[in-house]
């Protein structure tokens, strides 16, 4: 069986997960703002959530491709990843860095679904995207981490039993670099939250349980931490590549998601006594966002298979993100434009796809921050930052 035909089945078996949840079920959650559970709980009976988990742990040991097809086949369905999407590039950072006790005690139940690990702690309200300015510090005592500090926008800590959490353990002037005495914690959120741990719920554009953290003297075992004191961006960093190209196949998924219901609006609607897409100024946006969909979608299938390899991948994952990004964007306007009145309509799904997929331009990393990377990195121009 070639790989596109093994990845033809996945997209099978996923849509058929996903036809159980159909876009009444995503439009009513958005609406009462609740999260998911019967359709993270059916994804992860599947096993789809254990994807890159190896077969060893109670995963199904797939590749990064294959993940891609996954998150992608989610959102083209009428779903939005987004609330279990860090389950599969979260834990990661325990697989490729964590201690084999770690692995054993952790990924099997993330796989079964005993656990979940969906909770990412990394950004914070004064350093943003300059995560070496990190504030939240690990104190370590008697055998264990005192933590304490502040963390924004960390995603679905309410229906998250850990946490992979980025704190300083070393201050930073005492540090050769920045990027020096940052490490990386396995937090049990299960007996911390409304109590060491203060969970402060904030609105934001899409249904995406978004928060700002406190933590109070919150006690971490030494054994939780991951890899080598001191190096955990290293490992945070590590994992980036993973999540800015399955975030890209997400974008791909929706962009996919909004043409479908272009094409079916330009089709079927009619006007002046003709076929809207007849029109050019309505068929000519539809082919160019379709065409630099697929265009995007190639540089996804590049970086993730650069990624599988084991070869460098960072200018193609962030390449990837960005291009996905601005292509799915493009095809939600496209898709909006094209329905009219109907596009900002609750009970046609774009207006709610179109929230969800702006988010992209600006998180996990924004467009800006990737131009400065290719500008420096791959162009060899002078540090615009």
């Amino acid at each position: 069986m070639t790989a596109r035909q093994s990845h033809e089945k996945l997209r099978e078996e996923v849509r058929k997960v996903c036809q159980k949840f159909p876009n009444e079920y995503w439009r009513d959650l958005d609406e009462k703002r609740e999260y998911p559970e019967e359709w993270v709980r059916a994804m992860t009976e599947s096993k789809h959530l254990a994807a890159l988990i190896p077969e060893e742990y109670g995963g199904l040991g797939l590749d990064l491709s294959a993940a891609c097809v996954i998150l992608e086949e989610a959102n083209r369905s009428g779903a939005n990843a987004n609330p279990a999407h860090a389950q599969m590039y979260v834990m990661g950072t325990v697989l490729r860095h964590g201690s084999e006790a770690q692995k054993r005690e952790y990924l099997p139940k993330i796989a079964n679904g005993e656990l979940r690990l969906q909770a990412f702690g990394v950004t914070e309200p004064e350093a943003g995207t300059e995560t070496t300015a990190t504030r939240t510090f690990a104190k370590k005592k008697n055998g264990k981490y005192i933590i304490n500090g502040r963390k924004i926008y960390i995603s679905r800590v309410q229906y998250s039993d850990l946490m992979v959490l980025l704190a300083r353990t070393t201050p930073v002037e005492k540090v050769e670099k920045k990027s020096h005495g940052l490490s990386v914690f396995i937090v049990d959120l299960r007996e911390i939250k409304g109590k060491s741990l203060d969970v402060k719920r904030r609105r934001v554009m899409m249904n995406n349980f978004t928060n700002e953290l406190e933590f109070r003297d919150v006690e971490v075992p030494a054994e939780n931490r991951i890899g080598e004191e001191g190096r955990g961006l290293k490992y945070i960093l590590d994992g980036m590549n993973a999540e800015r190209i399955l975030i890209a196949a997400e974008c791909v998924g929706d962009g996919r998601f909004f043409l479908e219901r272009a094409v079916e609006r330009a089709n079927g609607r009619e006007v002046f006594g003709r076929r809207i897409g007849e029109n050019q100024g309505v068929q000519f946006p539809i082919a160019r966002a379709y065409a630099n969909l697929e265009a995007a979608n190639l540089m996804v299938e590049k970086a993730a298979s650069l990624f599988d390899a084991g070869e460098p991948c960072g200018a193609e994952a962030n390449m990837a993100k960005m291009l996905a990004a601005d292509a799915s964007w493009e095809c939600a306007n496209v898709a909006m434009q094209t329905l009219g009145g109907y596009g900002v309509d609750a009970e046609y799904d774009v207006e709610r796809k179109f929230r969800e997929t702006r988010l992209y331009q600006v998180a996990p990393i924004s467009t800006n921050l990737i131009l400065a990377y290719i500008g420096e990195r791959v162009l060899g121009m002078p540090r615009s930052y």
